[in-house]
């Protein structure tokens, strides 16, 4: 729900290696009733005593980073000076009192023992002031009780129709005047624009009357309303305007088979924007100036066949083009559109370079860079291409940018670890960030700035979290007056939905594998049924927030795990690239460890595990179910590959430009034809005896038809039973509301059907 985003050293918990005294699997032995844990009747010193309550009380079992920031929590200030020590009976009573969220008004190390001793914690123990290995067991065993707080009844079940259907009004912004705000609301069961005057009584005002797509999204140009939309899920999108009673809509770009993108709005420049199109060659996109008044187009700037983005200065001028063979490439520069365009920065392979923003007086580019690095960063070049470094996180890629054009500054830059974190560069805006922060009492993972007005007074703000879908409010800083606008999905009660836990393993290679954990509300996290989720790309992520699919699952009794495998975006280009043509080999065997570590934790019935995904994650669900037959009891695959070369045949014509980064990524079906053979499900459908289910959008331009086709055809002529949802008006994925609830409908009593027995 967050606008404007583009695309310290290692923290180590111990200083000296050392021998953890207690492992996980005794700590979990000490938890059942039936059996017995022998330790000797050491002393526990602050280091151990940490590390192992880290292990039991959360899910960070990987990423020696996530664990210390986790202990920074636990830990203030001068607080236990020497780690070495033994640890004290109060010493614990506060970290356990802090990990378990029980801290109120506690000021001294009796009131923290005075608080656990009413949790319970230090219950069956005796009165040593210092803490022994044995009683390390028994106090986390107490302390899991309390963090669990069940009684394994679960909650209320709630309908599929109420987690799927169209959530209310979003996607709030504001006029550049700060004068109207519009919105997407349900319409004839599609999502359309409407319009509201601010300060004002009167009724919102529908401007758009779609009945056979939801509108993709909606933007001004100046007092001018446009937006977006595709048919049937061909992602072929135009722009169209509408006029403000609605009672005019015209697509200004009526031409078949081409998508357009937003390049520049051209301020100060009246009624026209940059638009990028590939009307003259389906594979590139040219640049066009358009009239959003009477739709006319005129040719900016043509594509040579190589460009892959384009940048216009601040005067609205096509200076920058970035062009590449799809894995090597160059930002090119000139200094006006009469001049050739000349290198300026050299992209080899596996570097990333992308201009977002000219600065107000256009002497520099800023971008988002990995180049000679392995993390992305926020840069800044100068026009001899020289880099200043503006932001930086040692430990993840700099995941989005908040530039106000106005200041000619980043305001933020964003990174995301377990959750989404902001480094501040303007201290005004930190300080109203931190203002809105307060008053609504959410983390700042939680809060989104969505959009403001030129002047940076009225402002879009929404809150979201992994059991809030969403709220947006508007604030105006010259009145300090915050205004509640909507709740998304207001018939969902946090209360009744389940908490998204962050996660980490180790990989059977030792890879850091970071995912998320969600676990059925008011259920012991024990021998539940699981669903791994892997997600699409695979060259993207799965994010903490809210999910209204794994909310769903869930709901249903369901432990659902997100796995962020190797070639997963985000952190950094090493991890990226350890994907590649690993599809169904090491990207598969992410997968599988997570599942495996999910078991051992005791949390997932080995019996019981089903597999989901949409995209790349649908041919992660046919791959796992290929590849390791005997681990899956259900799979859904959602709009999956089950034929690399296929796929690699059939991606749309814009795509084209890329072609040779997914060959080194994925694979080249010549030269690498026996490894995408091998990786193929739909040539191994004699291993699959998992039940399936399949869904598939007629129109879906990335993941054609035949994908499905072919795995259904190959296992039906086995004689195997798959159930097979095919709907003509989607693409990839379901967007209209009553397809959305009949797939959900269909894979909740699919996955019951063999996961519940």
């Amino acid at each position: 729900m967050k606008k404007r985003f583009l695309s310290a050293s290692l923290a180590v918990i111990l200083t000296t290696s050392v021998v953890i005294p207690v492992s996980m699997q005794e700590v979990r032995a000490a938890n059942e009733t039936s059996s017995q844990v022998e330790v000797k009747e050491e002393h526990v010193s602050a280091k151990e005593f940490l590390d192992l309550t880290v292990t039991a009380l959360t899910y960070q079992h990987g990423s020696q980073t996530m664990r210390q920031q986790i202990i920074d929590q636990w830990v203030k200030g001068e607080e236990l000076k020497d780690l070495s020590a033994k640890i004290k009976r109060d010493e614990a009573a506060r970290i356990l009192v802090r990990a378990l969220d029980k801290e109120e008004k506690e000021a001294t190390l009796a009131e923290y023992q005075e608080k656990a001793n009413k949790l319970g914690l230090f219950n069956g123990l005796s009165n040593s002031e210092t803490i022994s290995k044995q009683d390390a067991v028994k106090i986390l065993n107490n302390a899991k009780k309390v963090q669990n707080g069940v009684n394994n009844e679960g909650v209320k079940e709630i309908s599929v129709e109420d987690f799927m259907k169209n959530q209310g009004s979003f996607g709030y912004s504001l006029s550049p005047d700060g004068n109207y705000i519009t919105y997407n609301a349900e319409w004839e069961n599609r999502s359309n624009v409407f319009v509201k005057k601010m300060n004002d009584d009167s009724e919102p005002v529908r401007v758009s009357s779609s009945t056979d797509r939801d509108i993709g999204g909606s933007f001004w140009k100046d007092d001018n309303l446009l937006y977006v939309k595709d048919k049937g899920g061909d992602e072929n999108f135009h722009i169209y305007s509408t006029s403000f009673n609605g009672n005019e809509e015209k697509d200004l770009t009526p031409y078949p088979n081409v998508t357009v993108g937003l390049l520049s709005g051209l301020e100060g420049v009246k009624d026209e924007i940059l638009i990028t199109m590939n009307k003259e060659d389906a594979k590139v996109f040219d640049v066009y100036k358009l009239n959003v008044k009477t739709g006319k187009t005129t040719h900016v700037a043509k594509n040579p066949g190589n460009v892959s983005s384009w940048l216009a200065d601040r005067d609205g001028n096509v200076r920058v083009a970035v062009v590449s063979d799809g894995v090597e490439g160059t930002v090119l520069y000139r200094d006006s559109e009469k001049d050739e365009f000349k290198p300026l920065i050299e992209i080899e392979a596996g570097d990333d370079v992308n201009p977002f923003s000219f600065s107000k007086d256009n002497k520099y580019i800023y971008a988002t860079s990995n180049k000679g690095r392995d993390k992305v960063e926020v840069v800044k070049y100068d026009l001899e291409g020289k880099e200043e470094v503006i932001m930086s996180n040692s430990e993840v890629d700099v995941s989005g940018v908040l530039y106000n054009a106005e200041k000619d500054k980043v305001l933020y830059g964003a990174y995301v670890t377990d959750k989404v974190h902001y480094q501040f560069f303007d201290e005004d805006f930190e300080k109203l960030f931190r203002k809105i922060q307060n008053k609504l009492g959410v983390q700042e993972s939680e809060l989104g700035i969505n959009d403001y007005n030129k002047e940076m007074t009225k402002f879009i703000v929404s809150v979201s979290s992994d059991t809030v879908y969403g709220k947006y409010y508007y604030y105006d800083s010259t009145t300090d007056e915050l205004t509640e606008m909507t709740t998304l999905s207001p018939w969902l009660n946090p209360e009744e939905l389940a908490e998204m836990h962050p996660i980490s393993y180790k990989s059977r290679d030792g890879l850091t594998i970071n995912g998320y954990l969600t676990l059925p509300k008011n259920k012991e996290a024990k021998n539940l049924p699981l669903i791994v989720n892997p997600h699409g790309g695979p060259w993207a992520r799965d994010m903490w927030g809210f999910n209204p699919e794994v909310q769903l699952l869930a709901n249903r009794g369901y432990a659902v795990l997100q796995v962020n495998f190797r070639s997963s975006a985000g952190y950094g280009k090493e991890f990226l690239d350890a994907g590649n043509k690993q599809w169904g080999l090491k990207i598969q065997d992410d997968i599988t460890d997570g599942v495996q570590w999910a078991i051992d934790q005791g949390i997932a019935d080995p019996e019981r595990i089903g597999i989901y995904g949409a995209s790349f994650g649908g041919y992660a669900t046919l791959a796992g179910i290929t590849f390791t037959p005997d681990l899956y009891a259900a799979a859904v695959d959602y709009v999956g590959v089950s034929n690399i070369f296929t796929l690699l045949n059939t991606i749309p014509p814009y795509w084209e430009t890329m072609r040779n980064q997914l060959y080194e990524r994925v694979g080249h079906p010549e030269k690498d034809k026996e490894l995408l053979t091998a990786a193929s499900p739909v040539f191994h459908v004699d291993k699959i005896k998992t039940p399936l289910f399949v869904a598939q959008g007629a129109n879906d331009p990335r993941v054609n038809k035949a994908e499905s086709d072919q795995i259904v055809e190959a296992l039906r002529a086995r004689g195997v039973d798959v159930e097979y949802m095919l709907k003509d008006n989607e693409g990839h994925g379901f967007r209209n509301e009553e397809n959305r609830i009949e797939f959900y409908n269909a894979m909740i009593k699919f996955l019951d059907s063999h996961l519940k027995k």
